[in-house]
């Protein structure tokens, strides 16, 4: 029986089999010990070589790895989307459109620190992919972060933004597309099938996880308990909107009671995350305790529901994670990181 491309067991194989051919911590560990000079080979050979190509004849070394990494992730994200049908593919873009709200992220942080055009035309959203040719003018046009905020004003996310009270910093900006993105997506999944309720529990952990963060970071840098809960976006689960008040009262330790009775967390080991942290002075282990967890829970999620939108969804994850890391490994041996700083970040 011939197989109609947009069909779902069609695009949950598919993406099963371009999972499989991502690299794995071997092959990573095996471009950490590269040198500078031998990257740009090495990327090409686990599959960038047609992007590689496509940008030697104007740029090199870091910029050429980064642009050739960018375009290729939005190509393949582009493609997958292409292949879903009406059935998954609502469900699909409720987690691919954030990477509309992250181009708006870049566009903000440039127009903001005065980063040049043709930096970011090389970088992050390099400027042979159309598809970026909006956001590269609006960072031509803007004259400062509010002017840049009025260009996109049509974008979905356009009143949120313009709501946002003229002369407010670039963080309160992104807040906004924050909760406008994750309220979105929780009012879009509607439905009572695996995937929906998967991709719900999904979304509640990365809102839970940006809350953490945001309740750490804020007593770092001395925010008041005022402050941080207007940062918090409603919707997570271990630290659901009933216990803002408590974040308001108690702040971080209030948070770090909620976690320690909650069902399905892994308190002893968040708990030790925190102390790595402590002696490092920095929030890269629970940062990195919390992407494991969510990863965990799309691995769980695709393989518990085979012919659907998750493995779909479990691909994209895992693509943007290995361009991510791709990219850190690039860039940090270009910076002369030493090959035990990287494997500490990837591995």
């Amino acid at each position: 029986m011939m197989v109609l491309l947009g069909n779902t067991p069609y695009v949950a194989t598919r993406a099963k089999s371009r999972r499989q051919k991502l690299a794995d911590r071997s092959r990573l560990r095996q471009l950490i010990n590269q040198s500078p000079e031998q990257l740009t080979v090495a990327v090409g050979e686990i599959g960038y070589r047609a992007e590689i190509d496509l940008y030697a004849g104007q740029l090199t070394g870091g910029d050429l790895v980064e642009a050739a990494l960018t375009h290729n992730l939005q190509h393949e994200l582009a493609t997958m989307l292409s292949m879903c049908d009406v059935k998954v593919r609502g469900i699909v873009e409720t987690y691919t459109s954030r990477f509309e709200y992250h181009n708006a992220k870049v566009v903000l942080r440039a127009v903001v620190n005065d980063v040049e055009l043709e930096k970011v035309s090389h970088s992050i959203l390099p400027e042979l992919n159309d598809i970026n040719t909006p956001w590269l003018k609006i960072i031509e046009n803007a004259e400062d972060l509010r002017s840049a905020v009025v260009q996109m004003r049509r974008k979905s996310f356009g009143p949120a933004l313009i709501a946002v009270p003229d002369g407010s910093r670039l963080s309160d900006y992104e807040d906004a597309l924050d909760i406008h993105y994750f309220k979105k997506a929780l009012t879009s999944l509607n439905g009572n099938g695996g995937d929906v309720r998967f991709l719900n529990e999904l979304l509640a952990a990365e809102i839970d996880h940006r809350n953490l963060l945001n309740i750490l970071e804020a007593e770092a840098v001395g925010i008041s308990l005022e402050n941080i809960v207007s940062m918090l976006v409603p919707g997570g689960r271990l630290v659901n909107t009933r216990a803002f008040s408590s974040i308001a009262a108690g702040g971080r330790d209030a948070a770090i009671d909620l976690l320690r009775g909650a069902d399905r967390f892994d308190f002893p080991a968040f708990e030790a995350a925190l102390s790595s942290s402590k002696e490092m002075n920095s929030l890269d282990p629970v940062v990195t305790w919390f992407k494991e967890r969510e990863y965990a829970i799309m691995k769980r999620m695709s393989f518990l529901h085979p012919v659907s939108a998750l493995p779909v969804i479990h691909y994209m994850a895992m693509k943007v994670q290995e361009v991510n890391d791709l990219r850190f490994i690039v860039r940090g041996r270009l910076a002369g990181l030493s090959v035990e700083v990287l494997e500490a970040h990837i591995l």
